[in-house]
């Protein structure tokens, strides 16, 4: 859902710098780097919230080694 709201509010905002410009080549360029760019941003949060899973849980093994090593030291 925020990816298209933020897909819609790149786009909208390329279209009016676009428009300030005046060539219908660059509006197109403009609106095509937009969109890549807004692209590019969801696939690096999505990557991000993929690399913070992975860390959690490498986090949560890294604990349960940590108490398996202690429990076995203990003996």
């Amino acid at each position: 859902m925020s990816k298209s709201i933020a897909l819609s509010l790149v786009f909208a905002a390329s279209l009016g710098l676009a428009a300030c410009s005046g060539g219908s080549e660059n509006a197109a360029n403009v609106a095509d780097n937009a969109a890549e760019n807004a692209a590019n941003a969801a696939d690096n949060a999505m990557m991000a919230a993929e690399n913070a899973a992975a860390n959690a849980s490498n986090a949560a093994d890294n604990a349960a080694n940590a108490a398996d090593n202690a429990a076995a030291n203990a003996m």
